[in-house]
């Protein structure tokens, strides 16, 4: 129960840190582009990339640590970020098929599925 704590607090955070971020994109830069995602996408994957590589050099760090701030914080701050852990982590075992295979799956199969789900609601509810 400790564990599942520890990421719905981190969440919480991470996803309100998201949302004053884009709402400060949205003022700051106009809505005509989305680009308090785009910054919170690359952000975060920076932040989990320097996080984990804190956690690899000081392997002393706990796995509640770990699902506190990678799990909780940087999830609910972007998923995005996980994505990216995902295929670096791919990528560093060698294996680039698979690593690329996640990229085009995961990105053209996460539109494809919105697009679905738009046509399904807007056809049959």
């Amino acid at each position: 129960m400790l564990n599942l704590g520890l990421v719905i607090v981190g969440g919480g955070i991470g996803a309100g840190i998201r949302h004053l971020l884009n709402m400060g994109a949205m003022r700051l830069l106009g809505s005509g582009y989305p680009w308090g995602t785009m910054i919170i996408n690359i952000t975060g994957s920076f932040a989990m990339g320097a996080f984990i590589e804190l956690l690899a050099r000081r392997a002393g760090a706990s796995n509640e640590l770990r699902l506190f701030v990678a799990t909780g914080i940087l999830g609910g701050y972007t998923t995005f970020s996980s994505f990216s852990l995902d295929f670096a982590a791919l990528w560093e075992r060698g294996a680039l098929g698979p690593a690329l295979a996640y990229v085009l799956v995961s990105a053209v199969g996460g539109i494809l599925a919105l697009f679905a789900a738009f046509w399904l609601v807007r056809n049959l509810v």
